[in-house]
């Protein structure tokens, strides 16, 4: 499917792509601002979330990928600078590990790269996190606002064990374009990657911020920017 994308800006092609349950609209705000004088800047909506309405998400991050290429194939983008945190993180690996020829530079944020040995200690915490919004009003409302899909089903989604992929992620070994991972001290789990990665993969860049966590674009946006803006324009040299 074709994504609803918003728009803004001249330049080479940069996207972002948002976090769970938010929209190309309501995430990466400082970043797409900033970004906008010097690239075209889209912020698509994933399949599922606002304006790109969708209640088949079994094979998610498979299918946003293709929903992905679609989409830039849609707006004749031959190569993109792509970004994501989070649940974007994930889409932009799986399109990355299966589209490599259309990327020009990949920065990810907000994912772990490895299966804890507490996986399953984290994952029922996260459950019941995710539950506790199907009984609060005030976000049943602003999501209801946000979303013309069953954001629900998200929710059920994340309560399989086996729902992030983390085989894919090995992916990341074999990148051969610039690739930055960013992230936050906060969490361990996702630090550990700036060990990893760089030790498997010599086009990837790592970048640890502190006094920040999982949404480290939001906790320290400033930073995040800059540090980013310094790759892109590193990543032609």
């Amino acid at each position: 499917m074709i994504l609803h994308t918003s728009i803004q800006g001249r330049g080479e092609p940069l996207l972002f792509l948002h976090t769970g349950l938010q929209t190309g609209n309501t995430d990466f705000h400082y970043q797409q601002d900033f970004f906008k004088d010097s690239y075209q800047v889209f912020a698509p909506d994933l399949r599922g979330h606002s304006q790109s309405p969708s209640d088949d998400i079994e094979n998610f991050f498979l299918d946003s990928a293709k929903d992905l290429l679609e989409t830039i194939n849609h707006y004749q983008l031959k190569k993109i600078h792509l970004v994501g945190c989070s649940l974007g993180a994930i889409v932009a690996v799986q399109f990355a590990r299966l589209f490599p020829e259309r990327i020009q530079t990949l920065t990810v944020s907000g994912m772990m790269p490895v299966k804890p040995d507490n996986w399953l200690d984290l994952h029922m915490q996260d459950v019941k996190t995710q539950g506790q919004i199907l009984w609060n009003n005030d976000f049943i409302n602003y999501f209801n606002e946000l979303h013309s899909s069953d954001w629900r089903r998200f929710i059920h989604l994340g309560k399989k064990e086996d729902w992030y992929p983390f085989e894919d992620m090995l992916a990341m070994y074999h990148f051969e374009f610039p690739v930055l991972y960013i992230v936050g001290e906060i969490n361990v789990h996702e630090t550990v990657g700036a060990t990893i990665y760089p030790k498997e993969n010599k086009h990837i860049h790592v970048a640890v911020i502190p006094f920040a966590g999982h949404l480290v674009h939001e906790d320290q946006p400033a930073i995040y920017t800059d540090i980013v803006k310094t790759f892109l324009e590193c990543s032609y040299s």
